[in-house]
């Protein structure tokens, strides 16, 4: 009876060892306690020896490798035997077979150990082998869904990158098979909403959610706080900003409802909005239409002076022809760095690009008067694109960019716009024309009036608020203010096209 008390005794006694190991084991199968490299360590201490694991190839993938032999691993791993058990010199072995999620393949789990191996120790080999295998499961899938998680947003931006360079058509074809519906639309908006670049995956998880699916979601390339959203609906545009209010240090810029074909002016328009989104108290904002100078002139000459600077690329192929456009619409507001993330494609791509465009317009872009008046010729397409074609029955064709920029609601406007600069002792107005004819080099401004590089460009930080636009960023604000100096003579007229005198642009009418 002493005995089979003692048996009684030491049966309770390895089920409660068994019950605190196992539960220890399972531990490892929690999501945050998932991973292959602790159970083998843990293995290797609960057997008090040495554990590692290593795939079929011999890579050791955790634990500290014993000396094996490579023919009873090889053996072992390839499914001929499922088992492996040996001793000598002191120490135990087992070799164990780990089934891999790929049938193709498999690992190895080798177990030493001074004493011999028990049936505790070897259920813990055997038990540690299915968590191995569960953990391999797991891991597999949660690879293949970020992997299809990947994919999908490859492909959203994919779709992105068509629409800048207005292949609408094949925008639509990708689009289709997964997103059936997404841009059955002629126009739509574009937002860039802007977070800490830790928080950017979470917040395009829920523009996905509350948008249904029904906008384009995609990572900004180009900078790592942006979302890009291409909203069909106003509904969607409206669910997206309720997405601000209670996340901090997160805004919305948006642009006005712009043709699919013309998304690349709708995303400059979204960052522009952005940018004043930082000083609004619901840190969102719209592209606000203020009062632009390609408003303030004669819609029909306007029409018909574009078409004659622009007219060099209507030689080329369509979509070699909204390439270039794209590129250089892109080009011209932002870095060649960022413009070739958005486009896709590398910053040489996009230098060569525009290289061609000066090259077929005879000017060079980095002469900021020739920047700000192909983008002006640009917009012109744009905001023009559906009015009334009434230049046939006029000499819109003939009139030069003097003429333009020298009607009574231009030049009002650039006064107003220069004004302010006046007023400042520090002969403010003189430093940024100088500024902007040497293309925006400090260096070379300073030498040309005889002052220090960083007091020209704190000339030129001072003149921002006074202007109410940003000059050293670039894009639209700068532009408009290189116009302004033009219409009021300030500047030089740039080098443009002949006309059909045969002259220069800015030669004609002096």
């Amino acid at each position: 009876m002493a005995g089979r008390e003692d048996g009684i005794r030491q049966a309770g006694v390895v089920s409660a060892d068994a019950s605190v190991w196992a539960e220890e084991l399972l531990d490892h199968l929690r999501p945050n306690g998932r991973d292959v490299g602790r159970v083998v360590a843990w293995l290797a201490d609960a057997v008090q020896g040495t554990a590692s694991l290593q795939d079929d190839t011999g890579t050791l993938l955790a634990g500290k490798r014993p000396h094996l032999d490579d023919n009873l691993v090889a053996a072992v791993a390839a499914g001929r035997i499922a088992s492996a058990a040996w001793e000598g010199q002191g120490r135990h072995l087992r070799l164990v077979r780990v089934a891999y999620p790929n049938p193709a393949s498999a690992g190895v789990l080798a177990v030493s150990r001074e004493a011999p191996f028990d049936r505790r120790a070897s259920d813990m080999v055997t038990h540690t082998v299915q968590v191995i295998e569960l953990l391999l499961k797991a891991g597999e899938a949660t690879a293949a869904g970020h992997r299809l998680a990947r994919a999908t947003s490859d492909l959203r931006l994919a779709i992105l990158q068509l629409l800048m360079v207005e292949d609408t058509v094949s925008a639509r074809r990708v689009a289709a098979g997964l997103w059936p519906g997404l841009l059955d639309t002629d126009t739509a908006c574009v937002h860039v909403v802007e977070s800490p670049a830790h928080e950017r995956d979470r917040l395009v998880v829920e523009c996905l959610d509350v948008t249904g699916e029904r906008a384009l979601v995609v990572l900004c390339p180009a900078v790592d706080e942006h979302v890009i959203v291409v909203t069909p609906g106003e509904g969607e545009a409206r669910d997206l900003r309720s997405l601000i209010g209670p996340r901090p240090r997160t805004f919305i810029g948006g642009s006005a409802r712009q043709s699919l074909a013309r998304t690349a002016t709708a995303y400059g328009q979204a960052v522009s909005a952005l940018a004043v989104a930082h000083f609004r108290p619901d840190k969102a904002a719209v592209y606000a239409e203020r009062t632009h100078p390609e408003r303030l002139i004669d819609p029909a000459p306007l029409r018909g002076w574009a078409a004659r600077l622009l007219r060099p690329l209507d030689t080329l192929a369509h979509h070699t022809r909204a390439e270039l456009l794209a590129t250089t619409r892109l080009g011209l507001e932002f870095t060649a760095v960022s413009a070739a993330k958005v486009l896709g494609v590398s910053r040489n791509t996009v230098r060569a690009r525009m290289e061609r465009v000066e090259t077929l317009l005879r000017t060079d872009f980095s002469d900021l008067t020739a920047r700000a008046v192909v983008h002006l010729a640009l917009n012109t397409q744009v905001s023009l694109a559906d009015a009334p074609d009434d230049t046939g029955t006029s000499q819109a064709g003939q009139v030069s960019l003097r003429d333009l920029l020298s009607g009574p609601a231009m030049l009002t406007w650039a006064h107003d716009v220069l004004a302010g600069l006046d007023k400042d002792t520090r002969d403010l107005r003189r430093s940024l024309r100088t500024w902007i004819a040497e293309g925006g080099n400090a260096e070379r401004a300073a030498q040309t009036l005889g002052v220090h590089a960083q007091t020209v460009r704190e000339h030129v930080r001072s003149a921002e608020p006074v202007l109410e636009r940003q000059l050293l960023a670039g894009g639209t604000d700068l532009y408009e203010v290189v116009l302004a100096h033009l219409a009021v003579g300030d500047l030089d007229q740039p080098a443009l096209p002949t006309t059909k005198s045969g002259l220069p642009d800015s030669l004609v009418h002096r």
